[in-house]
C-alpha cells in the first residue's frame, strides 16, 4: 500500500504543509529549521505516500556514518503522522522505513521519539512499532515541565528568590536583543561549564526572524540593565526552555525566578499552550543527572517528563 522516497528540495512545500497539518510535528520539523542544520548533517528523510499518491507519512532522518539517527542534530524525530492514520499502517510504514534504510546499506538507526506533551492529539503508534521492531531503549533523558493548567506552587527557596526579585525592582520583558542576551549567555557558559552555545548568534537571529512567533526572549531587567533571559521555542502545546542564563547579580536577586513566574501566569491564563518545559537535566547520554539542576526546575513546579530514544540494528 505504502512507498517511500527519498527528501528532495522540490518537495519542501509539501512537507512543511504537512508537518503543519499533523498530529505530532513542531515547527523545528519544518524545513526551514530542519535545513540550516544541513552544513552539520547530511539529511536522510523520506516522504512515505499511499497507493493514491498522497502523503501518508513523513520520516525526519539523518546520515551518520553508515547509521540514520532521528534526527541527529534536533531534539527529536522520526515519524510524523496525520490524524487520520490507523495504527495498523503506521506499523506498515514503519517495517517499510526500516526495509529502505536497510536495502541502501545502513546498519543501524537511531530513533528520537518527540515528547507525548508536544503532541497535538495522542500520537505514540511509533513508539508501539519500535517495540514491534524490536527496538531498545539505549538513551534516556529527563526533563522537568510544569502543567499549565493545574501549576503546582514554587517551592520556598523559588518563592524567597522571585521575594527578592521584586524586591530589587526587577522587570521582566519579552526582547529582541539577542545580542546582548547571547552575551550574557556565553560569558555564563564559559565561566561555569565551559562551554558555548549550541546555536551561534548568527544562527538564532536567522531562526528568530524566520520564526517570531516560535522562538521568543523574554529577560528581567534591573534599571534598564539585563540580568537574566529565557529564550522560548513555543510551539501548540508547549513552551519549551530552550536556553536560560543569569548574570551573578541576577542570581543575588532572584532574577530567573521572576521571569519564570512571569511566563507560567501568563501562558496559563492567556493561551492554549498546556505545558512548560524547563528543559533536560543529564549527560552522559542520559546516564548521568544533574541532581541540583534538576531539583531547581521542581522547585519551580517542573515534574519529571522523558525524552527516550531508541536502537533498531539493521
Amino acid at each position: 500500500m505504502f512507498k517511500v522516497f527519498p527528501y528532495d528540495d522540490s518537495k519542501k512545500q509539501l512537507w512543511n504543509d504537512f508537518v503543519a497539518a499533523s498530529r505530532n510535528a513542531t515547527f523545528i520539523l519544518n524545513r526551514d529549521y530542519m535545513d540550516y542544520h544541513r552544513a552539520r548533517v547530511i539529511d536522510a528523510s523520506l516522504i512515505i505516500v499511499d497507493d493514491n499518491g498522497n502523503i501518508a507519512a513523513l520520516f525526519a532522518a539523518s546520515a551518520h556514518n553508515g547509521e540514520i539517527r532521528a534526527h541527529g542534530a534536533l531534539t527529536y524525530g522520526g515519524l510524523i503522522l496525520p490524524y487520520s492514520s490507523p495504527a495498523s499502517s503506521v506499523i506498515d510504514i514503519f517495517g517499510i522505513i526500516i526495509d529502505y534504510y536497510r536495502d541502501n546499506g545502513f546498519s543501524g538507526l537511531i530513533y528520537k521519539s518527540i515528547p507525548h506533551i508536544y503532541h497535538k492529539y495522542p500520537c505514540d503508534e511509533d513508539i508501539y512499532a519500535l517495540f514491534r521492531n524490536g527496538a531498545s531503549v539505549c538513551e534516556c533523558n529527563l526533563s522537568a515541565a510544569v502543567c499549565l493548567r493545574h501549576p503546582l506552587k514554587f517551592n520556598q527557596n523559588s518563592r524567597r528568590n522571585l521575594s527578592k526579585a521584586i524586591n530589587a525592582n526587577l522587570t521582566v520583558k519579552q526582547s529582541d536583543d539577542f545580542v546582548a542576551y547571547w552575551q550574557l549567555l556565553s560569558s555564563m557558559l564559559k565561566s561555569r561549564h565551559n562551554t558555548a552555545p549550541v546555536h551561534s548568534i548568527d544562527e538564532i537571529s536567522y531562526l528568530h526572524n524566520r520564526f517570531p512567533d516560535s522562538i521568543k526572549l523574554y529577560v528581567a531587567e534591573q534599571s534598564g540593565n539585563m540580568l537574566a533571559g529565557v529564550v522560548l521555542y513555543i510551539t501548540d502545546k508547549v513552551a519549551h526552555c530552550q536556553y536560560i542564563a543569569s548574570s551573578p547579580r541576577g542570581f543575588e536577586v532572584g532574577a530567573l525566578a521572576l521571569i519564570f513566574s512571569h511566563l507560567i501566569d501568563d501562558l496559563s491564563h492567556n493561551t492554549d499552550i498546556e505545558y512548560f518545559d524547563f528543559g533536560t537535566s543529564n549527560e552522559n547520554h542520559g546516564l548521568t543527572l544533574n541532581e541540583g539542576l534538576i531539583q531547581q526546575k521542581y522547585g519551580f513546579g517542573g515534574r519529571g517528563v522523558a525524552y527516550p530514544s531508541y536502537k533498531i540494528d539493521l
